[in-house]
């Protein structure tokens, strides 16, 4: 080693002989030298005795000399030796020095001393529960019990903790002196008088079977607690006691009064436990009634709970109001008292007014809306008096927002009460204040169920004013005044809405005016609305609706009907469509869709077209509309302005476009895709040849760059 550090290892590789940690461990165990022992003395007289003891004595001395300790070992030894003078002299010598220390004492049969000894250390130490117990153990082991009660009743005037008095009374009841335990029970519950000391005593008198004495127990308990409700609260488990002792003893009504007693005057939200308990006895011994009460009880102590946690959770406040309705209907189903009947009414007024008095914050409508139920559920359940609707009216702020369900909830409550001005001045106001469109909506379902067609069709133009551009007002307005067979007022109806600019689905009012004039019978009519339409947006949907239109059979019209009055059959006329001017309508929408450029609207028209053919016209028919039909081609287009790069396409390709651009490419795509129909059937390459032959040769040379490849489209996979 160098300068005092280790050596340096060279030589790093594994040594030939391994030796493992059990091999180190076993060897060091093995090497290991044992520890010196003191050789063992034997004394074969007295004289070596004596000397033992005083070189023993002579180092226990040396040692308290120097350290001050070591006299309980020194007396222990002399004990050991048999010298109890000299053992209680070095006792006697610790206790001088440290009174308040808690000795270890030997005493060799010696009673008297033991006693002396016991006494001297509880009166030196009384708050040393171990020295008590060991005194009193001493007494009753010696069969003094006098004097091991005399020990108990000196403790006792120091008020020690529980466990003593448990150890008196356990001491009397094994002499079979109950009366005495009694007596230090009410001792006890005087020094201590806390509820589970009451208990303790009653369940003693009980299994004594002093029931009177029980009782009366309990009773001084509750009248020591007395009425206050912090002083009930603490005495819960008395209460609780109290009735589980009346139902052993199967006194089910003193349990179920000494239970409503306690929950009366308990605040609910510190009842919980008592309340599982008389749940449980109400479930055990009661009546459906009474288990129905105690439910409701403590599911009032959980709702309340909740509200202290936050008092705008108006989902707890409908389920709280809800719970107390209940109980009152539950009361009225009874034939209960009229007293209880009011009382439990109260509860749920008071319940109402604790909700709304919680107003949302701010005046954001979201915010009201589950507040204005409360109201309104509250309304429904006074329902005698128009205050509570009068009083959210000007509770609600209506120039940032409204409810339409509030107003028309007292207009309805008006209603029932018959008293239709009110009702009417009421939703006028509400129209006249904030206009919404249930409010017209509702007012003129009442007035129509009034039968008051005047105000209705007055109601109709206040409701257009306030929206012109919604297309439903003007369709529900028309329809009304067609239901009372008014069809000029309703044809001038719908052409004041159709002019409207702008108009929120303006399909909507077309459809409903062009149903009217089908319903009507009115054909040219009809035909002449499709016309406008059709100039007007010339939508795909518009040709198909006009074709069929055009081919569906269409009720007789009025006037026709007036001239074949003398047909009594009371059976629906119709009058036959035309087929041909349904054929006319889709040519032509079919023509208007292919100037404007518009494939995938063409395919949609001419499915349309080929249905209908289906349905009404012949194979020759059908096969003329497939025969338009488009064929699926896969083409190449430029990506960039160089031209560089190409990407493959799916396109459309209409035969009458194909044909009048390039009839020849046209011709050679038709004969591939039949080729290709007909390959399973082994002549595709006849008609190949008949391609070839038919095709130019200049036509089958390779395409230009960026020009669509005949080829490819001929290889495509699409349909017809």
């Amino acid at each position: 080693m160098q300068d005092g550090r280790a050596p340096r290892v060279k030589n790093r590789a594994a040594a030939a002989v391994q030796i493992t940690a059990e091999q180190l461990l076993r060897e060091a165990q093995e090497r290991q030298e044992t520890a010196f022992r003191a050789p063992k003395q034997r004394v074969e007289d007295f004289e070596e005795l004596n000397e033992y003891r005083g070189r023993k004595r002579k180092e226990f001395e040396e040692r308290i000399r120097r350290t001050r300790g070591n006299l309980c070992s020194y007396a222990s030894w002399e004990a050991s030796q048999g010298e109890y003078e000299r053992s209680r002299s070095v006792y006697e010598r610790a206790l001088d020095c440290r009174r308040t220390e808690r000795p270890t004492m030997a005493v060799g049969r010696n009673v008297q001393h033991a006693r002396n000894l016991f006494d001297r250390a509880v009166t030196l130490l009384p708050r040393i529960d171990q020295l008590w117990y060991k005194y009193v153990y001493l007494e009753e082991l010696l069969g003094n019990v006098p004097g091991a009660r005399q020990v108990f009743e000196r403790w006792m005037q120091w008020e020690p903790e529980d466990k003593a008095w448990q150890a008196y009374i356990k001491m009397e009841e094994r002499y079979q002196e109950l009366d005495r335990a009694s007596a230090i029970y009410e001792r006890w519950v005087a020094v201590r008088p806390e509820p589970r000391v009451w208990v303790k005593w009653a369940k003693f008198e009980e299994e004594r079977v002093k029931l009177d004495k029980a009782r009366e127990v309990f009773q001084t308990a509750l009248e020591f607690f007395g009425d206050d409700a912090e002083q009930i609260e603490k005495a819960q488990a008395v209460f609780n006691a109290f009735a589980k002792m009346e139902t052993r003893l199967k006194e089910y009504e003193r349990a179920r009064v000494i239970f409503k007693f306690a929950l009366e005057r308990l605040p609910r939200s510190k009842s919980s436990a008592l309340y599982a308990a008389y749940t449980k006895f109400e479930k055990q011994h009661g009546t459906r009634t009474t288990l129905e009460t105690t439910v409701i009880g403590k599911r009032r102590i959980q709702y309340e709970e909740e509200l202290t946690h936050d008092g705008r959770n108006y989902d707890v406040w409908f389920d709280y109001a809800r719970l107390e309705e209940g109980a009152v209907r539950t009361l009225k189903e009874e034939d209960a008292a009229d007293d209880e009947v009011e009382a439990a009414v109260g509860r749920v007024r008071e319940i109402y007014e604790r909700a709304v008095a919680q107003v949302p914050p701010g005046e954001l409508k979201r915010h009201w809306r589950r507040y204005i139920f409360l109201w309104l559920d509250y309304a429904l359940f006074e329902e005698i008096e128009t205050k509570i609707y009068r009083t959210v009216l000007q509770v609600v702020p209506h120039k940032q927002f409204t409810f339409a369900k509030l107003w028309l909830m007292f207009a309805r409550f008006e209603v029932r009460r018959i008293d239709l001005p009110a009702a009417r001045k009421l939703l006028g106001a509400a129209i006249g204040m904030c206009p919404k469109e249930k409010l017209f909506k509702d007012y003129i379902q009442l007035e129509l169920d009034l039968r008051e067609f005047d105000r209705v069709r007055t109601l109709y133009e206040k409701y257009i004013e306030f929206d012109p551009t919604n297309s439903s007002s003007w369709i529900q307005f028309a329809q009304f005044e067609a239901a009372l067979a008014d069809y000029s007022r309703a044809r001038a109806i719908f052409e004041l809405g159709i002019g409207q600019t702008p108009l929120s689905y303006p399909e909507n009012l077309w459809k409903a005016y062009i149903d009217f004039e089908f319903e009507q019978g009115e054909r040219e009519k009809t035909r002449a609305l499709y016309e406008r339409l059709v100039a007007l947006s010339g939508h795909v949907k518009v040709w198909r609706a006009y074709a069929e239109s055009e081919a569906a059979p269409i009720p007789m019209s009025q006037a026709l009907q007036e001239e074949e009055e003398e047909d009594e059959n009371d059976q629906e006329k119709f009058v036959e469509g035309d087929l041909q001017l349904a054929r006319q309508v889709f040519e032509r929408g079919y023509k208007d869709l292919k100037s404007k450029g518009l494939k995938e609207e063409r395919v949609v028209l001419l499915d349309g077209w080929k249905e209908f053919e289906q349905q009404h016209g012949s194979e020759s028919d059908v096969e003329k509309v497939q025969a338009m039909m488009p064929i699926v081609s896969r083409k190449q287009r430029k990506v960039d302005e160089f031209g560089d790069n190409l990407e493959e396409y799916w396109d459309m390709v209409f035969p009458d476009d194909e044909r009048e651009a390039n009839p020849a490419s046209f011709k050679f795509l038709e004969m591939a895709h039949k080729w290709k129909r007909m390959q399973a059937a082994g002549t595709g390459s006849s008609l190949l040849a008949a391609a070839k032959t038919a095709v130019p040769a200049s036509r089958l040379s390779p395409p230009k760059e960026g020009e669509d490849s005949d080829e490819e489209m001929a290889s495509s996979t699409g349909g017809d």
